[in-house]
């Protein structure tokens, strides 16, 4: 296949992902409300699964096609993505104080998660053990994330159901199967034609999952950072990227480990590479809020440095 078509592919498949996953955040969200499910249960719950869903689908559909290492690499490198760049770019123009009770649990699970994922991969596999421990982390945050929604209710009507008229139906229920294929059809599109533009530029599926295809998959926490920045709401951009990275690490490898039928080989450059510039950058931007309680320009400009350093290491 020409490579140009091939890239153009890969584009129009980005597109329907990010398109994709905006509607079926907002349809999941709409359906979940209307069947009485309160508020923050889904706040907490259905879209912070949601909006993962595009590296959810791009690993699962790598992982089906045998393409270990992209599936490998778009998780581990979203979250290298997420934070090293983006939240990087977010700390640059939106530092600030940090509560360490706000954020110490998450980024503790987030930490241990990503040591997990190190040790478990030492031998060149993901192992059970350490597919079932992140599980576990995943099943802690999502009992976490519930147990905190419920303490911060207020006052608020949980009987208040969002509008369920039949024009209201109709464009949900649209909203969500189009959101749906549009992921699928849009992971599935960037699946194989990563492949190609890999095999076309003489790098490694590995490469392409770490850099185009994991930033890729990061544009809803990069859409939600520049929100955030806009509206000056620095923990809502900071929360979702640590539970996006939680969710990345903690549910979309385990899952595909089952996909695959085995443990989840892992390439030389995912072990030696990618999975310690994710555990570091992850601790260069929550060990100095947890200590000192706060988000400095300099961390968002390390973080920044280092995610560029790694790109130049990978490239």
């Amino acid at each position: 296949m020409n490579l140009l078509v091939a890239v153009l592919l890969f584009v129009i498949g980005l597109v329907l992902i990010v398109k994709g996953g905006d509607f079926f955040v907002d349809a999941a969200s709409w359906i979940a409300e209307v069947s009485g499910i309160p508020k923050f249960i889904v706040g907490a719950t259905v879209v912070s699964l949601a909006t993962t869903l595009p590296e959810m689908i791009v690993s699962l559909l790598a992982a089906d096609k045998g393409s270990v290492d992209m599936a490998v690499g778009n998780a581990v490198g979203s979250v290298t993505a997420n934070t090293g760049l983006i939240l990087g770019i977010s700390l640059v123009f939106m530092a600030g104080a940090a509560k360490r009770k706000d954020f110490f649990l998450k980024s503790a699970m987030l930490i241990a998660a990503a040591s997990v994922l190190c040790l478990a991969s030492a031998s060149g596999s993901l192992k059970v053990w350490g597919s079932i421990m992140l599980l576990a982390i995943f099943i802690l945050f999502m009992a976490e994330n519930v147990h905190s929604a419920m303490g911060t209710k207020g006052a608020s009507n949980e009987n208040e159901r969002p509008p369920h008229d039949g024009k209201t139906v109709t464009v949900n229920i649209l909203k969500f199967v189009f959101g749906a294929a549009g992921i699928v059809i849009g992971s599935d599109l960037m699946v194989d034609n990563a492949t190609i533009i890999a095999s076309a530029l003489g790098v490694s599926e590995g490469v392409i999952a770490v850099t185009i295809v994991a930033v890729g998959t990061s544009l809803p926490e990069l859409v939600t950072t520049i929100t955030s920045i806009v509206k000056k709401q620095a923990s809502l951009s900071v929360g979702n990227i640590i539970g996006a990275n939680i969710i990345d690490l903690t549910l979309i490898l385990p899952l595909c480990s089952l996909v695959s039928g085995k443990e989840l080989p892992v390439s030389r450059q995912g072990f030696a590479v990618d999975m310690p510039a994710c555990l570091i950058v992850t601790l260069i931007a929550l060990l100095p809020m947890l200590i000192k309680e706060k988000f400095t320009k300099f961390q968002g400009a390390v973080l920044l440095a280092a995610y560029a350093v790694y790109l130049v290491v990978v490239i």
